[in-house]
């Protein structure tokens, strides 16, 4: 009984801190996207504003709902994908030093993909 607990204190720990942290790469793109400048990087050839909406939807949205433990292994998706391209195709000519941020990102949210919320998140799994 306790080790679960503690199991699920951990997974909320980590997936809401790991989110937090995201959300401070997402925020500035979210009020980017609001304010009506779509100029943005384009890594996988979509255009600008499409790459700009799906980097806000994979750095903004969905860890807010990673946070409050909503959907929560649905929403890790697009954050690792997000950061899949970041750390493989924007950043896959770089060092390891460069990729590396991207890279931790994408190995924490396929954790949390995996693993789900635990006990304390809308979620309850």
């Amino acid at each position: 009984m306790k080790n679960t607990i503690l199991k699920d204190i951990g997974l909320a720990f980590f997936r809401i801190a790991i989110s937090s942290m995201m959300l401070t790469h997402g925020l500035p793109k979210f009020q980017k996207l609001i304010s009506g400048n779509f100029q943005f990087a384009d890594p996988i050839g979509i255009g600008e504003t499409p790459s700009l909406f799906l980097a806000v939807i994979g750095e903004f949205i969905c860890p807010i709902l990673i946070i409050i433990g909503f959907k929560t292994r649905l929403a890790a998706i697009p954050v690792a994908i997000t950061m899949a391209v970041a750390a493989f195709i924007a950043h896959g000519a770089d060092d390891f030093g460069t990729q590396e941020k991207a890279l931790f990102y994408l190995v924490s949210f396929i954790t949390i993909a995996l693993l789900g919320p635990g006990k304390f998140g809308i979620d309850k799994k």
